[in-house]
């Protein structure tokens, strides 16, 4: 040892790691996007926005909600009820759905030729003369830009061969979002171009955005049980760690449960039921503009979330709604009183009632019925218990590979237990502790490198049912005539 002298300051870890509040409701959505209003479109790449401008220009945006899905989803989430940030990811490719629409003949009015199309390919115009013998040149005989509809603008320039025609005949691809498969949103990984696609791009949102997915949506997509499967498989292990809820659609079309009286037997017959997912039923509108319950009702439980610090213990249930009506796939109008949506309830259904305004209804994840165990069917209870285990991975991660001391089991307890008092005290839990149990650590897991913990966690159970027992007391009369 070297000879030492004078005053030496050491540091130790601190005893109290600080916790790491994972955020609880982000929407991840998979759908469509009109993205030849873009330069460099991004395709089955997950993208993030913090606001309305930030999302039209990474995605394109247009009203035609039906087809370009994501679209609903900005809409919804920045115009609506005014969270952030979404997570995108678009997998229309203009390389493969798109079709070629033919010559058609456009009158030149002032130099220009406009077309009314949503979704044309700028780069795929070709520009010919009437009889259609002379093919004009971008750059020399005319441009190519949209207006602020998007619909396209084609300039004729002043020098160009083109410059006395009275009209032109032109032929261009568009998009065709109805080439889009639930293949498609489905995904997987192509092998040949090394890349993730549609819902396995989920698993790369919080290696390449740093945020956790909360919320999995696809609207348009999600009443098809091919792709509702896939995304309850994706609320699992996302990144290897975390949890999410998805929130889908329950078919309200001819061929679904277009009455509120088939909603079970289509949930039960095509297996929707699992404690991670949140069924919907059926769509809403607002004005005449239809949209799907999925996305308003994420949106709502972002909006909850984010009105209770970020901690998702208060149910999206009884929430007001800024919508006008319920409506099936078809448009036509649905009316429930709140018996028949206690009944959906009882199926573990989410809808809503016009009860002094719209308001959200349901408290039960899709699991309901054939689970009832509390921490399964409750969506808070649900949310909670995978809030609190994302929160306890982040936070805790960093101790991973850490020697195995009594001094790491003993920050993680007492850090987690004060971390817990916190929410009892705000009245968010009923009570928290964790303990490191001898008999849940036998000596060959701990030489294995493998230590546990067990904690017990209690969210509150929503108030679903409040009672009154109303009784005339004639002694009080007697009294009070006395």
């Amino acid at each position: 040892m070297p000879y030492t002298c004078g005053i030496h300051i050491y540091e130790v870890p601190t005893s109290i790691i600080a916790p790491i509040e994972s955020d609880s409701a982000i929407i991840v959505a998979v759908g469509t996007a009109p993205v030849n209003q873009l330069e460099k479109p991004i395709i089955n790449e997950p993208v993030i926005a913090y606001n309305y401008k930030e999302a039209v220009e990474k995605m394109g945006f247009s009203s035609n909600f039906k087809e370009y899905t994501l679209s609903e989803v900005i809409d919804v989430a920045f115009s609506k009820f005014a969270v952030c940030p979404i997570v995108m990811i678009n997998v229309l490719d203009p390389k493969e759905h798109k079709q070629r629409q033919e010559s058609k003949e456009f009158n030149i009015i002032d130099k220009k030729v406009t077309i009314a199309q949503e979704g044309i390919l700028l780069d795929s115009i070709e520009v010919k003369d009437t009889t259609e013998s002379i093919t004009y040149q971008l750059g020399i005989d005319y441009e190519v830009t949209f207006n602020s509809n998007y619909d396209t603008i084609i300039h004729i320039l002043s020098e160009s061969a083109a410059g006395n025609e009275i009209a032109v005949k032109v032929s261009y691809d568009k998009l065709d979002p109805s080439l889009v498969t639930s293949d498609d949103i489905v995904g997987g990984y192509d092998n040949i171009e090394k890349k993730y696609k549609g819902l396995e791009c989920i698993s790369q949102v919080y290696s390449k955005l740093g945020v956790i997915p909360g919320q999995i949506i696809a609207p348009g997509f999600s009443q098809r049980p091919v792709v509702a499967s896939v995304m309850r498989a994706k609320t699992e292990k996302i990144s290897g760690l975390f949890r999410a809820t998805t929130v889908v659609d329950i078919d309200s079309s001819e061929t679904g449960a277009e009455s509120y009286d088939m909603v079970y037997e289509w949930k039960t017959q095509n297996s929707y039921v699992n404690e991670n997912m949140i069924c919907c039923y059926p769509m809403v509108k607002i004005g005449d503009i239809p949209y799907h319950f999925s996305t308003i009702w994420a949106a709502m439980t972002a909006k909850t979330d984010a009105q209770n610090n970020n901690v998702p213990y208060v149910s999206p249930s009884n929430k007001d709604l800024p919508i006008t009506g319920l409506v099936t796939e078809s448009g036509k109008s649905v009316y429930l009183d709140l018996s028949q949506a206690s009944m959906l309830n009882g199926y573990g259904v989410c809808t809503a009632i016009n009860l002094n305004g719209w308001k959200t209804r349901g408290d039960n994840t899709s699991v309901y019925p054939s689970n009832t165990d509390v921490k399964d069917r409750f969506i808070p209870v649900r949310r909670m218990f995978s809030w609190w285990a994302n929160s306890f991975i982040q936070t805790y991660f960093q101790k991973v590979d850490s020697p195995m001391n009594r001094r790491l089991i003993d920050a993680v307890i007492d850090s987690e237990n004060i971390r817990a008092n916190g929410y009892v005290a705000r009245g968010m839990l009923a009570g928290a502790r964790i303990e490191f149990m001898e008999s849940e650590n036998p000596i060959t897991d701990l030489l294995n490198g493998t230590i546990r913990f067990h904690q017990y966690l209690t969210p509150y159970p929503p108030a679903e049912t409040i009672e009154n027992t109303l009784e005339f007391d004639p002694d009080t009369l007697q009294s009070a005539l006395s």
